[in-house]
C-alpha cells in the first residue's frame, strides 16, 4: 500500500504555470498507476490525468490536453503534474491517488488534496 502527499498548490494569474507533486510512502510505488483527480466546489470529483507503471501510458481529460503533464519518477517516489496555460475553470482541490486497475481507475489510495486557485 502506498500513501499519497501532494504539494505545490497555490494562488495563480490566469496563464501562469504550476507544478503539483505527488510524494508516496511505500516500496512498491512502482508497481502501482498514479493518478491526478480534482474537485472544485459545488462540483463531483473529476478524473484529471493518468500515468502508468512505467510512465509509458498517459491518459487526459480532454479539457487539460496540451495543457497539463503527468510524469512520475520512480527513483523518488513521486509524481507531477505540471499545469500550464492555466485558466479559472481549473480551480480546485487537487488529489493525488494510486491504484492498480486502469490508468483511468480504479484508484483506492488517496491524498488529503492541494488547492489550486486560479484567478482571472
Amino acid at each position: 500500500q502506498v500513501q499519497p502527499v501532494e504539494s505545490g498548490g497555490g494562488l495563480v494569474q490566469a496563464g501562469d504555470s504550476l507544478r503539483l507533486s505527488c510524494a508516496a510512502s511505500g516500496r512498491t510505488f512502482s508497481s502501482y498507476n498514479m493518478g491526478w483527480f480534482r474537485q472544485a466546489p459545488g462540483k463531483e470529483r473529476e478524473f484529471v490525468a493518468g500515468i502508468s507503471v512505467s510512465g509509458g501510458i498517459t491518459y487526459y481529460t480532454d479539457s487539460v490536453k496540451g495543457r497539463f503533464t503527468i510524469s512520475r519518477d520512480n527513483a523518488k517516489n513521486t509524481v507531477y503534474l505540471q499545469m500550464n496555460n492555466l485558466k479559472a475553470e481549473d480551480t480546485a482541490v487537487y488529489y493525488c491517488a494510486a491504484g492498480r486497475g486502469a490508468v483511468t481507475g480504479p484508484y483506492d489510495s488517496w491524498g488529503q488534496g492541494t488547492q489550486v486557485t486560479v484567478s482571472s
